[in-house]
């Protein structure tokens, strides 16, 4: 057991090169082979999104997150799969493309000055803040109707589900003033879209929560204007930053505070372990933020779980780590190291695991600083008032020893359309006993019991659940994950698991190479 990690060392862990490697893409949809059998009732398209081009030239990128983005699509129909996939036509990557090399500057690589310039004015290039990126490469995601890829800059992508075909670039700060949007929104039930950005200037620096509205109906000739439409955004809240010049990273509900003056930005951020974690309680309908400051112990979270009311609390479960430098350690150089030092590296890394805070909606201020404010009887997360008006929270691990044979967990996903912002009992993950995951698990959050799909030298990406029609159970359902083999040429597949039983259905695979991704969601329309 690793006393830094707390988790069982490893040993004889295979290379992933290959997994983070650049691929060609596949325009023109192409066939699968079923092996099993695909559910008939699936019909629509499992969209994926992730790196997948990290050179131009003789440059070559340094960070995992930097690759190019690459749009995948798995369209299912009537038991049978067809693949495609397409580089995102972004301005970083045919900019780079008509210079072959590397001149937009990504996450973990600077990039560096024209070569062809004098040196004065590559030396003074170098001070230059880095203009932000378009290299959508994150995650799938919805805005009135129309589909987007997206990242953690101020700029977003939209695209053609069924095509992949790149549309025009969009741009947050033509509609509300924010910098950046996070690409982790939620969908809420009236059809509105939230989400997370940041703001920044001499007034310090702020979180701001952005609220777009639902799609409006079609006109009388039942035609949709062919172009990106955020009209009616709107901040709804804004949260200054307890500390202006040290604002904390966030993937779902991350902030880009623009990268230091001739630092990637990667090498700006630091991870301080004495800081607690504020958590910030705000009013999505009228836009007001709880008058009691809640926090806790310092930990890093980069995906939320789940979240709902019960009985005056709010229940948050998320994937937490005791530490946050480990963004940092995903480059290239260290994805693809072999034998022993592969077992090093993957050693040393923290893992993150489901935790479980409670924050009380109401505090009496008169309450004593020893009593527990959570009173739930299925929860041992605690609240105490440490002054009036602050509460210190501590949580609960939603897991028990099982999961860290298998490495801890991250990716989770739940019955979405049915349970986001509800009282749930199943989520689905990668568990990772790699670097990248290399099992599914499905947990039961009442239990703490877990299902596990695992088999040696298969990655499986995050996995995403997919109702049965007509479904009364919230886990009567398949979950599709895409499983990769580095060791393997062109052996990607497409996995479809029963999601009660956690046991394999069918697989599609296809004859072509695919590279690790990152987010995705499934789309019955298209």
């Amino acid at each position: 057991m690793s006393k830094a990690t707390g988790k069982p060392l490893q040993a004889g862990l295979v290379g992933i090169g290959p997994l983070v490697s650049t691929v060609e893409e596949t325009p023109d949809p192409i066939s699968t082979t079923i092996k099993g059998t695909i559910p008939s009732w699936i019909n629509g398209s499992f969209l994926r999104n992730g790196p997948g081009k990290f050179e131009f030239g003789k440059d070559k990128y340094t960070h995992w997150f930097d690759g190019m983005a690459m749009m995948h699509r798995f369209h299912v129909k009537d038991g049978g799969v067809t693949y495609n996939s397409s580089f995102l036509r972004s301005d970083s990557y045919t900019r780079n493309s008509e210079k072959d090399r590397i001149v937009v500057s990504e996450f973990g690589t600077l990039a560096m000055p024209d070569p062809c310039k004098n040196i004065f004015a590559r030396f003074f290039s170098r001070f230059k803040v880095p203009e932000a990126t378009d290299n959508a490469s994150v995650n799938f995601v919805r805005y009135k109707g129309d589909y987007y890829v997206s990242t953690e800059t101020n700029y977003m992508r939209r695209v053609d589900p069924k095509s992949l075909e790149t549309k025009e670039k969009v741009d947050w700060t033509q509609y509300i003033a924010v910098s950046s949007a996070t690409a982790h929104p939620h969908y809420g039930r009236d059809g509105a879209t939230y989400n997370m950005g940041n703001s920044y200037g001499k007034s310090g620096f702020f979180y701001n929560i952005i609220r777009v509205p639902p799609q409006e109906e079609e006109g009388d000739n039942g035609a949709k204007k062919d172009a990106a439409d955020l009209t009616g955004a709107k901040v709804i809240c804004s949260i200054a930053a307890s500390e202006p010049r040290k604002p904390s990273y966030y993937h779902s509900f991350a902030t880009q505070a623009g990268p230091a003056q001739g630092k990637s930005f990667h090498k700006a951020m630091t991870w301080e372990p004495k800081s607690d974690t504020f958590f910030h309680l705000v009013n999505r309908h009228t836009g007001e933020e709880s008058t009691v400051k809640y926090r806790g112990e310092p930990m890093f979270t980069l995906h939320q779980i789940n979240a709902f009311e019960d009985d005056g609390f709010l229940v948050m479960d998320m994937c937490c780590g005791d530490n946050g430098a480990v963004i940092g350690d995903f480059t290239l150089e260290n994805l693809r190291r072999d034998g022993e030092d592969m077992d090093k590296f993957y050693n040393s890394m923290c893992r993150n695991l489901p935790r479980r805070y409670v924050i009380p909606l109401t505090v009496d201020k008169n309450a004593p600083g020893d009593q527990n404010l959570v009173n739930l009887s299925y929860c041992k997360a605690t609240a105490t008032q440490t002054r009036p008006g602050e509460v210190y929270l501590t949580y609960e691990e939603l897991c028990n020893e099982e999961l860290l044979q298998y490495g801890g967990l991250e990716f989770p996903h739940i019955n979405y359309a049915e349970n986001n912002g509800r009282p749930y009992r199943y989520f689905y993950a990668c568990g990772f006993g790699h670097v990248f995951s290399d099992s599914l698990l499905k947990v039961d959050v009442h239990t703490k019991e877990l299902k596990v799909w695992r088999h040696p030298g298969l990655f499986p990406s995050e996995p995403v659940f997919v109702p049965a029609p007509g479904a009364t159970e919230e886990d009567d359902g398949v979950v599709m994950s895409v499983i990769i083999t580095p060791k393997e040429d062109k052996s990607t597949f497409l996995l479809v698991l029963d999601a009660k039983t956690f046991t394999e259905l069918g697989r599609a695979e296809v004859p072509v190479n695919i590279p690790y991704g990152t987010h995705g969601v499934f789309d019955n329309a298209n």
